[in-house]
């Protein structure tokens, strides 16, 4: 059976169906272009008999692309009218029964997911991209590798290596999983409405093995939130508040053969995780 990818009129048709505005609230920019969710499918390097976790799946665009290519998807709407219509959407579409299942929840909340997914994909909400990502990553470690499209910005912090200015917490948070890679651009006339800010797909592979256990997470973020929230300090300063004092950071950053004068932004994730164990 084949499945038939949605156009930009069948985006409007269901919109207007369901009586859907896309709203800045929700971070809403449905993709109208099929050859843009299949270029996305591709990146994610997504197998037939995988299970993908979409979240935000919206009118199905994506989703659809996903099924296309063999995979089965568990898809995560907080929206209750597109949770509600979306297998209505799959079936009408060609998808066989049974290879598409919806979880109507925020993806911020949601602790468990039918399928066991190891691949994710999504075209994250731009507002709440990195919190929602990070949520999986932790929640969720069979998930093994993934790609997805959020604010160009955004995308790059992720990626982004020591030493450059766009560094930062998530980008350190991020690489606690793995490596991080920026995969291609996406136009923004495929949007609909069309955004005001570009977008870039990012993709990563999690580590084999955990790099840490979840106290050690768990204390590294906690370093990397106290480096990131003073960054033009030094680190003797920036951690002062969450060590007493100033001698007692520098203490612990020298036993951890970082320098007290160095800034967050020159540390990597393994600087932060033997911070995090010395200081434990």
């Amino acid at each position: 059976m084949t499945v038939t990818l949605l156009g930009a009129a069948d985006i409007r048709r269901l919109a207007a169906e369901l009586d859907v505005t896309p709203t800045k609230k929700l971070g809403q920019n449905f993709v109208v272009d099929a050859n843009t969710v299949r270029k996305i499918v591709h990146a994610a390097r997504v197998q037939e008999g995988e299970r993908v976790v979409e979240i935000g799946p919206g009118l199905g665009s994506l989703t659809l692309a996903i099924l296309e290519a063999g995979a089965s998807v568990t898809a995560v709407e907080i929206d209750h009218r597109l949770a509600e219509r979306l297998p209505q959407t799959a079936g009408e579409q060609g998808v066989p029964e049974g290879r598409l299942t919806v979880v109507d929840a925020d993806a911020l909340r949601v602790t468990e997911l039918p399928g066991d997914p190891q691949v994710l994909v999504a075209n994250l909400p731009y507002n709440v991209s990195v919190p929602v990502l990070l949520h999986f990553l932790e929640t969720f470690p069979r998930i093994a590798r993934g790609l997805v499209m959020v604010q160009a910005e955004v995308a790059e912090r992720l990626a982004a290596k020591p030493g450059s200015k766009i560094y930062g917490a998530p980008s350190v948070k991020a690489a606690w999983y793995g490596p991080w890679r920026l995969s291609g651009t996406v136009s923004r006339q495929v949007f609909w409405p069309v955004p005001n800010v570009d977008s870039l797909l990012v993709g990563f592979d999690r580590d084999p093995e955990p790099r840490g256990s979840e106290e050690e997470r768990r204390r590294t973020f906690e370093i990397v939130d106290a480096a990131f929230n003073q960054r033009r300090k030094m680190l003797r300063q920036a951690l002062s508040g969450l060590f007493g004092s100033s001698a007692a950071a520098s203490a612990a950053l020298e036993a951890a053969g970082v320098a007290p004068t160095a800034r967050g932004e020159d540390l990597t994730v393994e600087d932060y995780h033997r911070i995090a164990r010395t200081a434990g």
